[in-house]
């Protein structure tokens, strides 16, 4: 089974957002410029964009397709 994968960068702000399976939601991960991280669970991989949008300010067109994770 393979798992999407997206990654942003924007201000030194590292996003990465992690499918898993459709019953669990996507992960969203947040790597800040001073070493703090974050994560959130969402439902969707768009809920996870649009909530780092919110929080953090990461424009939606600055996603790009990560390698995917097979397991």
């Amino acid at each position: 089974m393979e798992r999407k994968r997206l990654a942003a960068e924007c201000r030194g702000i590292l996003c990465e957002i992690e499918e898993d399976k459709p019953e669990v939601g996507a992960y969203l991960y947040v790597f800040m410029p001073d070493g703090t991280q974050y994560d959130y669970l969402q439902n969707t991989i768009l809920d996870c964009q649009e909530f780092a949008l919110e929080e953090f300010e990461i424009p939606l067109n600055c996603w790009q397709t990560a390698p995917s994770v097979i397991i």
